[in-house]
């Protein structure tokens, strides 16, 4: 069911529920499984890219920053140097940040080292978490778990930056490997999870 098709009176995720922007984000985007290693890639930048904003923020930007990083795409990224840090940093269409500027290129290095070890991005990300998508049934709202803190510090070890617990737990829900819908919102569950309780 398309977004436009939802009335705004529908039962969603307390975070989804003031803006358009982020309802239809909710419904048509967040928690979908994510298989493709470019997309995860580009979703994680994006989520570091959030680290002390709000969602908002870089959903109103996200086509600024596509275009600006050449659509994500990881060989074109990792290219970039110094000057291209300087271009970034004054346009006005994304998120004006250097260290996180610097951690996107980077991470488009560590990607492509990855591949070329032979380590496929997305089968590494969800071998992982081979019971995704784990569901939380606690009905607390987490900001990491053991889980994310594990891997935060996979990530970590090849090459990545920006990728603590708290950017990738939130990553993990984004794509998919987490079930954090609230139990009462319209798209808990859908996504169904061969795990129990959450493990996370």
């Amino acid at each position: 069911m398309d977004n436009e098709d939802l009335p705004e009176t529908v039962a969603r995720c307390r975070w989804a529920r003031t803006d358009p922007l982020l309802r239809a984000y909710h419904d048509e985007e967040w928690g979908v499984p994510i298989r493709d290693g470019r997309m995860l890639w580009e979703m994680l930048c994006l989520e570091g890219f959030q680290a002390g904003l709000s969602w908002l923020v870089v959903l109103r930007r996200r086509e600024g920053l596509r275009r600006a990083f050449a659509e994500f795409d990881p060989e074109r990224v990792a290219r970039f140097g110094a000057a291209d840090v300087e271009r970034l940093m004054a346009d006005a269409g994304i998120i004006r940040a250097r260290a996180k500027i610097e951690a996107t290129i980077g991470n488009a290095r560590a990607y492509l080292a990855m591949q070329a070890r032979g380590e496929d991005f997305a089968a590494f990300a969800w071998g992982m978490v081979p019971d995704a998508p784990v569901r939380n049934r606690t009905g607390a709202v987490l900001a990491r778990s053991p889980l994310s803190e594990a891997m935060a510090k996979a990530l970590k070890a090849r090459g990545f930056r920006f990728v603590g617990p708290v950017i990738v737990y939130a990553w993990m829900q984004a794509v998919g490997m987490i079930d954090d819908h609230d139990p009462g919102c319209f798209r808990h569950g859908v996504a169904d999870a061969r795990g129990g309780a959450l493990e996370c």
